[in-house]
């Protein structure tokens, strides 16, 4: 599958990282991510809390991106689509020291 880059959004540079705490996470999630985020990080064991808080940190990180609403209809009608290996460069960059 191919997907195009979407260009008729103008790129306003990185998002500020969340910090990767508990409270900064639940705080920039909202309403139903929010209380699905809280009970599953107390719902796991030790061992699995650093998975749990990596996904759902991805999760308010691209809630908080620019245009977040904009993409979510665009992928919805299967227009103006960005690559997931684009996505994540962009996730990643800003979770860099």
């Amino acid at each position: 599958m191919t997907v195009q880059p979407d260009h008729t959004a103008p790129n306003s540079g990185p998002v500020p990282a969340i910090p990767h705490t508990t409270n900064a996470i639940g705080d920039a999630l909202d309403g139903a991510d929010r209380a699905l985020f809280y009970s599953r990080v107390l719902a796991a064991d030790e061992t699995s809390v650093p998975a749990v808080m990596r996904r759902w940190w991805k999760t308010a990180m691209l809630n908080r991106a620019p245009h977040a609403e904009t993409s979510r209809t665009n992928a919805a009608r299967g227009q103006h689509l960005v690559s997931v290996d684009d996505l994540a460069a962009c996730i990643e960059e800003a979770d860099a020291p």
